[in-house]
Formats: structure tokens, C-alpha cells, sequence
């Protein structure tokens, strides 16, 4: 068993606040920007070409992931947003028992990305997106800083658990 090391953040406590303060960064950055986008950038709305293979756009996702799941519905956005609060409450419970900082780190940046766009659901009856990479012509969905904070937390993750021995795979402190 691997126990804390000199690089891991010590203390339950202080992992739960340290990861929730990143979580909280996460949200203010991504609903500053979000703000920004709507009230500034795209007022009026249209496609900014920042680089060949880069541009601001304004897009209201209802669904999850890529517009997966959009009923167009107010039920619906309140049924995702009720998944991700209740799927952020249980990363808060392994963040509160997270000893590795990586672990702290993805947590953080998930549960923020996540609480990040719920507040979109509430405020806006749907996801702001405007970040739009493309390439031969092809485009990837739109997305959002809350959806990097997602997406980084998630590789964080995945990453860290090729580098656990098998008997750390939960990356929790034991009780």
C-alpha cells in the first residue's frame, strides 16, 4: 500500500478545500468568460476567426456531451442538471478522501466544470458554448472552459491510474 508522500497534499480536510477552491475557480473563470462571450463578443452573434483552425461562436447546447441527450425540454435540463450535481457530490466524497495532489487536482477541475455548466442549466435554460476547433473542414462540437475543466480532470484521472500500484487503484485513504 502506498501511503502520502512528500508530494501529496496532506490531510482530508485540506484536499477537500484546496480541491473545492480549484472547483470554484473553474466555475467563476468559465461563467466570466461565458458572460463575456454573450454580453461583448458575440453581441451581435456570428463565427470570429481567431485562427485557421480556431474560432469564437455562440451555441446554446441543451443536451450533454456534444449534444447528446437534447430534449429541448425544460424537465430535461433540469433531469441533467440533477445528474450532475448528484455525480458532483460523489466526486466530493473521493475528493474529501483523496491523498494524491493529482487526484485533488482532476477532482477539482471536474466538480467545477460540472457545477460550471449546471449553472448555465438554471441561468440560461442551456449550456453556453463558443470554443470551436476545426480542421479540413471538419468542425468538433463547441464547447466551454467548464467542459476543459472536465475533460483535463478526466485525463488527469486516467493518467494517474496507470501510474497506481493495484492496491492504490482508488487513490483514497484507507480507513
Amino acid at each position: 500500500m502506498i501511503s502520502a508522500s512528500d508530494t501529496d497534499i496532506p490531510g482530508t480536510a485540506s484536499n477537500l478545500k484546496k480541491g473545492l477552491g480549484l472547483a470554484l475557480l473553474v466555475i467563476v473563470f468559465d461563467q466570466i468568460s461565458k458572460w463575456w462571450i454573450i454580453t461583448s463578443v458575440m453581441n451581435p452573434p456570428r463565427v470570429i476567426e481567431v485562427l485557421p483552425f480556431f474560432n469564437l461562436v455562440l451555441a446554446f447546447n441543451q443536451g450533454v456531451s456534444f449534444g447528446l441527450f437534447d430534449t429541448g425540454s425544460g424537465a430535461g435540463q433540469w433531469l441533467l442538471a440533477s445528474i450532475a450535481i448528484a455525480i458532483s457530490i460523489g466526486l466530493a466524497v473521493w475528493l474529501a478522501r483523496a491523498v494524491h495532489v493529482t487526484v485533488v487536482v482532476a477532482l477539482g477541475l471536474i466538480i467545477g466544470g460540472a457545477m460550471g455548466n449546471v449553472v448555465d442549466r438554471f441561468a440560461v435554460g442551456a449550456v453556453v458554448d463558443f470554443l470551436d476547433f476545426h480542421a479540413f473542414g471538419h468542425h468538433w462540437p463547441a464547447f466551454n472552459v467548464a467542459d476543459t475543466g472536465i475533460t483535463i480532470g478526466a485525463a488527469i484521472l486516467i493518467l494517474e491510474s496507470f501510474f497506481q500500484p493495484k492496491d492504490d487503484v482508488w487513490l483514497i485513504e484507507k480507513p
